[in-house]
């Protein structure tokens, strides 16, 4: 009986000893040399300069190959790299990471744990609109018909997309005036290191529709002359390297002249806690570092909004300068239920912005509805692309607040919608959604305050938002109602309240009140 306890503890320690796991391990230096004028793209060393973004940001220098040596000797293998942290991916036993670690180069060594998701909600349900009707509405959400009237197309735009393969890309008369015109300027499969991308998962196929898809001379996206970055970075069944491709995938649409991402995927429960959404993982770091270069990132929010064990964001959504974006349902103009919830763990303002997530995609071979932020985010960065086109010289970051402005909720916003669903006549026609004319007011009561819509002109057909806000712009409660002629919403003024702000949007009006006891 000795013998065989002995024997299991051996087997124990050796596995943990032995057993290969996968880490980062992150450099405290370079020490090596660069040339961006023969690394980056053309339209990358523009944007840069554009931008007034150094070519020489060590963070951009390739990894010390004397490093990288010394580290590949020692370990199992190394699976990718990023330069942008740094850093090298590897998979190791514990007694080949205690040798990393007394390497007097590194920095520090990080675990990496499990899965992904793409930010997909598919699920049966009886449909009010069919596919042509839909397909109308969810351009004209967001004022399609100014960028049509003066062909703003997101010509000259370049758009890479992060995901899970892009089947028929290359044959489907979705995309023939891509094609046609040579705008797919290049494609990489981070999974198997290699060019092909058009296999696989078809959910970016779909998503690609909702940038540029025409389909009968009709479009389902607004970006229709954009040019292309397409990024295969998930398979369905790896449980480790999808936040490693997509911060390759990230360095390599920079280095590629990307002007803004597209990136319908999500990183949760799989691998992460709630109050781990604050920006600070790797992908969310990588995201505000691509902010940084010049480029904006469009992510979705995600699909948890109707799950008990998550609810929120997941990352990079998370990250400050990544332009999160929720959904909405067609139906009621207000968030669609799966749709995940702001604000980050460390209470910034998340979605930023809010489009369908109930839309009409091309699939493989034919047009069909599918549900998801997933489709959300590339219908608003098609519109992205739309409104730089509208403003050439505008930065990244000036883009991403101008959207934000444009929205027809802006300047409130909540947690389910952001500021709304950016508008294409702010860009065109520099008209915005806010109104001066009021068409509520507060009547403040003992115990209450009633919100009392007046001079109704679209007879109840709009919805009153409203949230319960602290001085330090952080919400505590929000609603959402559709108003019915003539109806009144009371507030009662409860303890938790009192000294807070009642804010109200309603049809471009917006008002607050100060709640007192």
């Amino acid at each position: 009986m000795k013998k065989i306890i002995l024997y299991l503890i051996f087997i124990i320690i050796s596995v943990n000893l032995f057993s290969q796991n996968k880490y980062w391990v992150v450099f405290k230096n370079k020490k090596t040399t660069f040339n961006p004028y023969k690394y980056f793209d053309k339209k990358a060393i523009t944007r840069r300069l554009k931008n007034n973004i150094s070519l020489y940001d060590s963070t951009d220098f390739p990894i010390n190959k004397k490093y990288k040596l010394i580290v590949n000797n020692i370990v199992d293998s190394i699976t990718s790299e990023t330069r942008w942290f740094n850093a090298l991916a590897v998979y190791a036993d514990k007694s080949e990471i205690n040798k990393i670690k007394k390497l007097p180069f590194v920095k520090y060594i990080r675990p990496i744990t499990l899965s992904t998701y793409i930010a997909e909600y598919d699920y049966d349900t009886t449909l009010t609109y069919n596919k042509e009707q839909l397909r109308t509405m969810q351009l004209q959400e967001m004022g399609g018909e100014y960028f049509a009237k003066k062909n703003i197309t997101g010509k000259g735009v370049r758009i890479a997309i992060f995901d899970g393969g892009f089947p028929t890309v290359d044959v489907n008369p979705a995309f023939e005036h891509v094609r046609k015109n040579n705008r797919i300027i290049k494609t990489y499969d981070f999974t198997k290191k290699r060019k092909n991308v058009y296999y696989s998962i078809s959910h970016g196929t779909m998503v690609m529709s909702n940038i540029c898809g025409i389909v009968n001379g009709k479009k389902l996206g607004l970006a229709t002359d954009a040019e292309f970055l397409l990024a295969k970075t998930e398979i369905k069944t790896e449980p480790f390297s999808e936040e490693e491709n997509w911060l390759a995938a990230v360095e390599w649409a920079d280095k590629n002249g990307a002007d803004i991402i597209n990136s319908s995927l999500g990183y949760t429960k799989q691998r992460y806690f709630p109050w781990d959404m604050n920006g600070t993982s790797f992908v969310a770091q990588a995201a505000n570092l691509a902010a940084r270069k010049g480029i904006l990132v469009v992510n979705a929010a995600g699909n948890e909004g109707d799950t008990r064990s998550w609810k929120h964001l997941g990352t990079p959504a998370d990250a400050d300068s990544a332009l999160s974006v929720g959904g909405i349902n067609p139906e009621t103009n207000t968030h669609i239920s799966f749709s995940s919830y702001g604000p980050t763990a460390d209470k910034r303002l998340k979605p930023n912005v809010c489009a369908f997530g109930k839309a009409v995609v091309s699939g493989k071979n034919k047009l069909k509805i599918e549900y998801g932020t997933s489709f959300a985010s590339p219908l608003v960065a098609g519109f992205a692309a739309c409104a730089k086109q509208t403003r050439p010289d505008i930065t990244n970051m000036q883009l991403f607040n101008e959207i934000e402005q444009s929205a027809n909720l802006y300047p409130y916003y909540d947690y389910a919608h952001g500021y709304g669903v950016p508008q294409a006549k702010y860009f065109t026609d520099n008209l915005r959604n806010s109104t001066s004319e009021k068409n509520f007011e507060f009547i403040d009561n003992y115990t209450s305050i009633n919100i009392k819509i007046i001079n109704d002109k679209n007879n109840g057909q709009n919805i009153l938002y409203y949230k319960i806000q602290n001085d330090n712009g952080i919400i505590d409660e929000y609603w959402a109602v559709k108003i019915k002629k003539n109806q009144s919403v009371t507030i009662p003024k409860k303890n938790k309240y009192k000294g807070k702000t009642l804010i109200a949007h309603y049809n471009g009006y917006n008002n607050s009140i100060k709640i007192k006891q």
